[in-house]
């Protein structure tokens, strides 16, 4: 398929750059498969759409303060690392493998330096700004002083600078394990008290963990989508969950993923409609045609033109079914994105 198929129009004013002031305030645009329809809903609804069985599956991945700005040591330019993938970590020290902004004036050898305490040096480059640097502090030492220094991982579509206030709003309320450079964006709009209500209402609540990286917002740079090559994303998925998912699976019972990071883990996890637990890297790439061998439906947010993000979904519910949507959504005045408002596909 050719990367035109996934584009459509955005106005600009529609992108989100703020969340809303409560995460429940959202809008659900509810899409139905089987007729081809969709209705405009609060995301107050969602529990009217979830039944007594169901399983919801969430992504608990906690976003790091991953975005490093500061100056090059010797010549006191500024530059910028972002946090990719940590690679190790000892008494000595610890290892990321970064993205470099601008490239090239981060170099090997040199340092950079984020704070008084906080500071870095190019151990290898790598293609397309890549450059593995280390800390030189012990594991403890860095994780205080990049909870001190560094900044929340915005998108760059937001076209602003992180605030205070996005160290909180672009974590979801069930985040856990740290190591995600973008949030579960899905997940966002959940509050504790809208999960109670889904929980007491029958629906099983299991979580799996998938660090979101490049991987799942690196930009598709070739006109036949097959040829796109994804970045790998660390995942993890427990027995308990598993045992859950399978028993659902068995009964004829949906499972319903919170966002498309939780669809990558289960799908890169089945073997023959099973789900295996354990851990692994994920490379999945889901477009059309994909045949979903856990995921029944989906609560998602709007995803951007051209992005393997809209890939996924269309190969979900059909690609002219989620264009059509999306048009929709973009002529209600729907907020795309990130901070935006959501989609649930039955």
């Amino acid at each position: 398929m050719k990367l035109t198929d996934f584009d459509y129009v955005l106005p600009p004013e529609l992108i989100a750059r703020y969340p809303l002031e409560d995460r429940e305030d959202s809008r659900l645009l509810v899409l139905d498969r089987k007729t081809k329809s969709f209705e405009d809903h609060l995301f107050t609804e969602l529990p009217h759409f979830l039944k007594s069985g169901d399983v919801l599956v969430l992504n608990k991945t906690r976003v790091i303060p991953a975005r490093l700005v500061g100056k090059r040591e010797t010549t006191g330019a500024n530059i910028e690392i972002f946090l990719l993938r940590e690679l190790a970590r000892d008494d000595s020290g610890v290892t990321w493998q970064t993205l470099a902004k601008p490239a090239k004036k981060v170099v090997v050898g040199e340092w950079y330096v984020f704070s008084d305490t906080f500071r870095c040096t190019v151990e290898s480059a790598g293609e397309e700004g890549v450059r593995t640097v280390r800390f030189p502090l012990g594991a403890e030492a860095f994780d205080r002083e990049l909870a001190n220094v560094g900044h929340t991982p915005l998108p760059p579509y937001l076209q602003r600078e992180d605030e205070s206030s996005d160290r909180e709003r672009y974590q979801t309320v069930f985040a856990e394990v740290a190591g995600a450079v973008a949030a579960p964006t899905a997940g966002l709009h959940f509050t504790e008290e809208m999960l109670n209500r889904i929980s007491e209402q029958g629906v099983e609540i299991v979580t799996i963990l998938l660090h979101t990286g490049l991987g799942t917002f690196r930009p598709v740079e070739v006109s036949n989508i097959e040829d796109h090559e994804m970045h790998e994303e660390y995942f993890e998925i427990s027995e308990e969950t598993s045992s859950a998912i399978n028993l659902a699976k068995q009964q004829g019972r949906r499972v319903i993923a919170v966002g498309t990071t939780s669809v990558r883990t289960l799908e890169s996890s089945a073997h023959e409609g099973v789900l295996q637990a354990g851990a692994g890297w994920s490379k999945l790439f889901i477009y059309p045609p994909y045949k979903f061998q856990i995921v029944d439906a989906l609560f998602t947010n709007f995803h951007m033109p051209k992005s393997t993000l809209l890939m996924m979904i269309s190969a979900l519910a059909g690609r002219e079914f989620i264009l059509d949507a999306y048009q929709h959504a973009v002529a209600s005045g729907y907020r795309f994105f990130s901070y935006g408002d959501a989609m649930l596909i039955l």
